[in-house]
């Protein structure tokens, strides 16, 4: 399939031999291809996917590659923050699904979707979730926001019934809500590390 992947995009694949470069013994016997990986941020010569595999506990997480080729179905975050998805989760009761369900009563004036481990549990249907389960969120800004925009709906987050994290995916990584809030700098995330900027859209000369 044709698509451009983006960070904590969600593919299945086509077989289990499409996971390369991953020596994990827990991805042996866990893994299958009914299983999404998550794309991550890296790059290497070959221009593969990079991507990451969830295991069932905390600490089980791997890194890997895919080629594009290998990829059946994708799942963004977006599609994973669909207000008839959500109500109809057999997780909707818990915690970070209600706060995502309240977040979709608010016509936000961007993109935004879900990632994490609420994001797995909504595309999978598997148990990753408890009562005390933080809810990880993403907008999407490939223009600049202003600090007045972000401020009305981190007002709306500090409102959720769980806590809940934002980071702000702009066309040269992403970073974290708060901190841009706060500090008026940021670690921005890229594909090759890395980089503290105030200019978080923009390169800086």
């Amino acid at each position: 399939m044709t698509f451009t992947p983006r960070p904590h995009d969600l593919l299945w694949l086509q077989s289990r031999d499409a996971l390369l470069n991953v020596e994990e013994a827990w991805v042996t016997a866990q893994w299958h291809k009914g299983l999404p990986v998550v794309v991550r941020r890296d790059v290497n010569e070959h221009d593969d996917i990079p991507v990451g595999v969830r295991g069932m506990k905390r600490e089980q997480r791997a890194a890997g590659w895919v080629k594009a080729e290998a990829v059946s179905r994708v799942m963004t975050p977006e599609d994973l923050a669909e207000r008839d998805r959500l109500l109809h989760s057999p997780f909707v009761s818990q915690p970070p699904v209600q706060a995502a369900i309240l977040l979709t009563t608010f016509a936000w004036p961007w993109l935004w979707g879900i990632t994490g481990s609420t994001a797995y549990a909504i595309a999978t249907e598997i148990p990753v979730l408890h009562a005390d389960s933080d809810l990880d969120l993403l907008i999407r800004a490939p223009q600049p926001l202003t600090h007045d925009e972000l401020r009305q709906w981190q007002a709306q987050v500090e409102k959720l019934p769980c806590r809940a994290d934002t980071q702000v995916e702009t066309p040269l990584g992403a970073f974290a809500l708060n901190e841009w809030l706060r500090e008026g700098r940021v670690l921005l995330k890229t594909a090759t590390g890395p980089l503290l900027t105030a200019t978080p859209w923009h390169r800086e000369p």
